[in-house]
């Protein structure tokens, strides 16, 4: 059976990263755009990171385009952005994309374990956000405008 530790992604400066370096612990992914009305969620996803890390929650940020070209920037960029407006300590990837035939294998598995609204895989905007438990497994899919404080008890469950 795929889980998501099976999986390798590259950072944002490149360096791949196995998915399995995150085995056992719950992680929350999402895809992140520096220029969204829903960016300011950075503030509590860090939050998050920050309360619950200790206890076994990772997040993963997968900035993405494909939304009103709302991530347009470098690499470089993102990470700045990233880093002074918000200080996000969480790990960020590299550019994305969710939907259509350039999906990620990543994001293809997440969305066909946890659909969304109607049964539907797509993901539908930025900062959607797949919980996924510590054997691997995609437990919920939110989407965007569900803040991230109100994952604290689905959270706090899987730990």
């Amino acid at each position: 059976m795929t889980t998501l530790f099976d999986f390798t992604a590259p950072l944002l400066n490149g360096t791949p990263q196995k998915l399995s370096a995150y085995a056992g612990k719950v992680v929350l992914i999402v895809n992140v755009a520096s220029h969204c009305g829903f960016t300011r969620q950075y503030t509590g996803l860090e939050a998050l990171w920050r309360a619950h890390k200790d206890a076994g929650l990772v997040i993963l940020g997968f900035p993405c385009n494909q939304f009103g070209e709302q991530e347009a920037g470098t690499a470089e960029e993102i990470a700045e952005f990233c880093s002074l407006t918000y200080e996000v300590t969480f790990p960020i990837f590299a550019k994305i994309e969710v939907n259509g035939p350039g999906t990620d294998p990543i994001y293809a598995f997440l969305k066909s374990e946890a659909r969304g609204i109607l049964w539907s895989e797509a993901v539908k905007w930025n900062f959607t956000k797949f919980l996924v438990g510590r054997d691997g497994q995609p437990v919920k899919r939110y989407g965007s405008d569900v803040e991230p404080e109100a994952l604290e008890a689905d959270i706090a469950a899987l730990l």
